[in-house]
């Protein structure tokens, strides 16, 4: 049987305008976007045998490209479309960031910087910039790679935030092995660029690591 032929209130499609998009499970939603199954198998049945096959949604979003199009009922088009989603979703944070000021909503910061970092196979630390009302001016990563003390400078960091004029700074890095729990390292270099910008009157507001699941706050561990 078809998705066709299922009742009205089951189709994805018609679920999602009659109950709105959070209603449909992770499966329902990738149905829609796969818009057709493969020969034997609906939308859904794919739908679910991919979730199951790469082990989850975010691994099936977060898959390379030859993975990816080497499944059946997927393919570079699939692939193509699934990109220009994800760096919608990623513009629209910004774009909320940018017009609600970075403090309004706690929350839209965490998923804004988890967006950008946490599908990163190595450390990137990255530093929101925003001015004396807290509202964003720009979202720049800084340094890659091994991220210690020696790796990141204060110096630059201090620069480019006089260069933006910034009065604020908000700073996040990923943690590639997926544990967010913040290192020794982490509270030393974060120490440091306090000390740095400290001197120019530019408050560091919180530094987050991205983890897997899990983004932690330097403010709300009182470390700041």
């Amino acid at each position: 049987m078809g998705i066709r032929d299922w009742p009205e209130g089951e189709r994805p499609r018609e679920k999602l305008l009659s109950l709105g998009a959070a209603a449909l499970s992770d499966a329902e939603l990738l149905a829609i976007f796969l818009r057709v199954g493969v020969k034997g198998r609906s939308a859904v049945d794919l739908a679910r045998d991919l979730l199951s096959g790469f082990g989850g949604l975010r691994q099936l979003l977060e898959a390379d490209r030859l993975r990816f199009c080497a499944e059946h009922g997927l393919g570079e088009a699939k692939y193509v479309q699934l990109q220009a989603v994800l760096e919608l979703s990623r513009r629209h944070l910004a774009s909320q960031i940018e017009r609600g000021g970075a403090l309004t909503s706690p929350a839209l910061v965490r998923a804004f910087l988890a967006s950008h970092l946490r599908h990163l196979g190595h450390e990137e630390f990255a530093a929101l910039f925003l001015d004396t009302q807290h509202h964003v001016i720009r979202f720049e990563s800084m340094f890659r790679g091994t991220l210690d003390s020696a790796s990141v400078y204060p110096r630059e960091v201090a620069r480019r935030a006089l260069e933006l004029g910034a009065g604020a700074v908000i700073f996040a890095h990923n943690h590639p092995s997926g544990v967010a729990e913040p290192s020794g390292a982490d509270r030393r270099i974060t120490e440091r660029l306090k000390e740095a910008l400290g001197l120019f009157d530019i408050r560091v507001l919180d530094h987050f690591v991205v983890g897997d699941g899990d983004v932690v706050s330097f403010a709300e561990r009182g470390w700041l």
